[in-house]
């Protein structure tokens, strides 16, 4: 009951992030039931049936991802000492935002199951002529455990990595640089010590009034800590996945969706390998990006760029990884049939707009709780003096640098990946 009335209560861009995830959920669940449906239709096909229910794990992964980015971001579950004086402290708020998760996915779920039936003609009314009856079995009973099984993996897997993403600091293995508590700090929760600048600097408003464009220290993003973890294994894992992609050869072909001619399984293996390599090194990738801008004798522009690129490095990092990831397998599966004119299923283009829309939003996510925690900072500095054009210019030199770095490395690995399949 207090997961609903916070879910009711939240804002109006908390609930937008929901109901994202509420249209992944639905997307995944009605691409599970389709497939079920094409078992039913076709009995005969159960290698095609199978193949078609592996395909449907990555758009379940991008819609877990999102799920977790967004219980990140909601700022009801993170823990505050109110809600600890009646008893919610941090494990009972990592439950109660699984719960929450799981009130999302499983509308989503819910909605699949009735545009299922819709499309089965089994609701009044018959959709697109029914043109999708005979692809989903109408005239055979539609088997409820196996559909409800298949309706309830989003929701149970959503709700479980929530749990585990946002799980107190005593619950688990201990990462570096990790936040105590079940989330991220509140918004302007890394800029504290930016609010009270006058406090700390109490010749500030004399510097400020000196000229605009001399920041004092006490303005700037404090120095981020060591580099964010996951750099090792983010670069095993891509060195790993494009050693195993250079052996694949004469490896059996794996089929890919939408009729594409697919490649070696291999290929498609190392593949996952380098995106998951991609994911876990972004945040590295992106800290780094902030220390080259700061690099030498920097000057204001480039010294908040580089510090405030620092301090949201695990925020935005994993996200641009996982977006870069997407976008070099999309080319890599599209690169072989340059100049050819491909025509995807409905299913096939249902399945590429939820990765690609997860990821996107996912990013877009990570991007608006980055910029609600920068809100201190950026109000600091104007108390103190600093023009918006200043501010603006740094903006734009952070995404610069992120553009300029991740760029070529999705290129790259977007190249080496498709060229056993161009072969």
């Amino acid at each position: 009951m207090l997961a609903l009335r916070l879910a009711r209560g939240a804002h109006p861009l908390v609930q937008l992030c929901r109901l994202l995830v509420t249209t992944a959920s639905a997307g995944t669940g009605l691409l599970f039931l389709c497939t079920l449906g094409y078992a039913l239709a076709h009995p005969d096909a159960s290698a095609g049936s199978a193949l078609r229910l592996v395909w449907c794990l990555v758009p379940l992964a991008a819609t877990v991802y999102l799920a977790v980015c967004a219980a990140r971001t909601d700022p009801a579950t993170r823990p505050r000492s109110g809600l600890a004086a009646i008893g919610l402290g941090p494990a009972r708020l990592m439950l109660l935002s699984a719960l929450t998760t799981a009130l999302a996915t499983g509308l989503g779920s819910l909605l699949a199951l009735l545009a299922f039936l819709h499309l089965r003609g089994d609701l009044p009314g018959t959709p697109f002529h029914g043109a999708g009856a005979a692809f989903l079995a109408a005239d055979r009973p539609l088997p409820l455990p196996a559909a409800l099984t298949l309706l309830a993996l989003v929701p149970f897997a959503a709700s479980a990595a929530a749990a585990v993403a946002l799980r107190p600091e005593g619950e688990g293995p201990r990462r570096p640089g990790r936040r105590r508590g079940n989330a991220p700090a509140a918004p302007g929760a890394d800029s504290a010590m930016d609010v009270t600048a006058e406090e700390q600097a109490p010749g500030a408003e004399k510097q400020a009034a000196d000229g605009p464009q001399q920041i004092p220290a006490s303005g700037l993003p404090p120095r981020a800590g060591a580099v964010p973890g996951g750099l090792p294994w983010g670069v095993a894992a891509i060195a790993a996945g494009l050693a195993v992609e250079a052996r694949a050869g004469g490896a059996a072909r794996f089929p890919l969706p939408g009729g594409l001619a697919g490649g070696p399984a291999g290929v498609l293996a190392g593949w996952a390998l380098t995106a998951l390599g991609l994911a876990l090194a972004g945040p590295a990738v992106a800290h780094l990006c902030g220390l080259l801008l700061e690099a030498g004798r920097p000057g204001a522009v480039r010294l908040l760029a580089g510090r405030g690129l620092q301090q949201e490095a695990r925020r935005i990092g994993g996200p641009l990884g996982v977006v870069c990831a997407v976008a070099s397998g999309a080319y890599a599966m599209t690169a072989p049939y340059a100049g050819a004119r491909l025509s995807f299923g409905p299913l096939t283009t249902l399945g590429a707009l939820l990765v690609a829309g997860c990821a996107l939003a996912a990013l877009t996510t990570a991007a608006i709780e980055v910029r609600q925690a920068r809100a201190g900072t950026v109000a600091a500095l104007v108390r103190l003096g600093a023009p918006v054009a200043l501010l603006r210019s740094a903006a734009l030199l952070r995404a610069g640098a992120l553009v300029l770095v991740f760029g070529p490395l999705t290129w790259a690995v977007a190249e080496l990946a498709a060229m056993p399949l161009k072969g």
